[in-house]
């Protein structure tokens, strides 16, 4: 009868032994799943958070927080929600996870190892996924690694799969990428080929080409072309930029050959129907290295266009230059300045020459007390070095001193 006591004790010391050693776990959830369409992310991550606070519930887990983000796991630290959690473990706040699967919480090695080192330093106690219990035990942990490392291979082969799908497509003649301006992208994988010509914009394409190979044009007065006369548009309702219109001038595809990846030497014959010949290509090419040469880009500097913006709109002041030649043979050279219109397509700022500009300049550092902010010293320091603008400043304050002595 004596020994009933002692196992019955024995029992009771068991169970407080094991209620503090044991803290109560306060568990974070967290649901994620990479970028996509926002219909998508929202019902796949409500998916995980049902699923998961089921589970919760079934095993009486303490979720003190719900936490859910839509972003890609492949690379370390660039998830801002994630990163979070983890400073409010290493703070105390949680020293638990849910998550619907290892791989919703990691699919690198660095996002893995700092879990694993808060589970080394008991910051966190259990991470409960829907099928698998991790603790701070070495096999455990072991198998959570394991599974962190698979999601990282998976990443990789998926990337590998990607680059060997599009070098198939290359070698099958089938441009790997959003179709250029002139094309259509087929949406029937099952056609032989993946673009199409745009019946709208192809014309227009091939007629850039031809005003520059025959008529001499410059890319810039195909640009203003484009823009004031044929009002042209991409496929997406946006005018081309200058830098667009040169892209497209140096573009093989037109022709029908394509190098993939860019810069790497590999070549590939197009499937598609070509706009222009190659000769026609290399014409321009010609015409535009030709043209580079005469007038190499951003080789002219202005006096002022780094220094004065546009009252109307507040976008860059650009400048032009004229030459006139004169009767005796000299050449007459005038610089006209107005808004670069980079904001505002109809902006209402007029050109002004470099003669009247600089007259409105000499009468502000006259008239302005400019010193007392600091400014006057800035704009004869950027004005030092312009000759044209020392030569008529000083023409002008001779003249005013000649009016004052009348």
């Amino acid at each position: 009868m004596t020994a009933t006591p002692t196992r019955t004790v024995g029992k009771i010391q068991n169970k407080e032994e094991a209620s503090i050693s044991t803290p109560s776990v306060r568990y974070v959830l967290y649901a994620r799943k990479s970028t996509e369409s926002d219909e998508k992310q929202a019902l796949s991550i409500d998916s995980q958070i049902k699923e998961m606070l089921g589970l919760a519930r079934k095993d009486g887990l303490n979720v003190t927080e719900i936490r859910k983000e839509s972003h890609s796991a492949k690379d370390a630290g660039q998830r801002p929600v994630f990163n979070q959690i983890l400073e409010d473990i290493r703070d105390e706040k949680f020293n638990g996870m849910l998550a619907w699967a290892p791989d919703r919480l990691s699919r690198n090695a660095g996002d893995l190892g700092a879990i694993v080192d808060l589970m080394d330093q008991k910051k966190i106690i259990e991470i409960r996924t829907f099928g698998q219990r991790f603790t701070n035990n070495p096999n455990e942990k072991f198998l959570l690694m394991i599974l962190g490392a698979q999601g990282k291979l998976e990443n990789d082969q998926k990337g590998v799969n990607v680059k060997r799908g599009l070098r198939a497509r290359c070698e099958m003649g089938l441009w790997p990428a959003p179709a250029p301006t002139g094309y259509l992208n087929e949406k029937n994988k099952d056609k032989k080929c993946h673009i199409l010509v745009d019946p709208e914009r192809a014309p227009i394409i091939k007629m850039m080409f031809e005003k520059i190979a025959y008529e001499n044009w410059s890319g810039k007065k195909v640009y203003r072309w484009l823009k004031d006369d044929v009002k042209f548009t991409s496929i997406n309702e946006k005018p081309l930029s200058l830098s667009n219109v040169y892209i497209i001038l140096k573009n093989t595809l037109y022709y029908g050959m394509f190098q993939y990846p860019k810069g790497s030497g590999n070549w590939y014959a197009g499937k598609h129907e070509s706009l222009i010949t190659k000769e026609l290509y290399n014409r321009v090419q010609e015409q535009i290295k030709r043209s580079e040469i005469l007038n190499p880009w951003g080789s002219k500097e202005f006096a002022f266009t780094k220094l004065i913006t546009c009252g109307f709109c507040g976008a860059m002041i650009t400048a032009d230059e004229k030459f006139k030649k004169l009767k005796n043979g000299d050449v007459n050279r005038h610089v006209y300045y107005g808004c670069s219109k980079r904001w505002q397509d109809n902006c209402k700022c007029g050109f002004i020459k470099e003669e009247e500009l600089i007259e409105q300049i000499a009468e502000i550092l006259d008239t302005t007390k400019l010193n007392k902010i600091g400014v006057r010293e800035k704009i004869e320091k950027k004005l030092d070095g312009t000759e044209n603008f020392k030569w008529e400043y000083s023409a002008l304050t001779e003249k005013k001193i000649r009016k004052q002595k009348k």
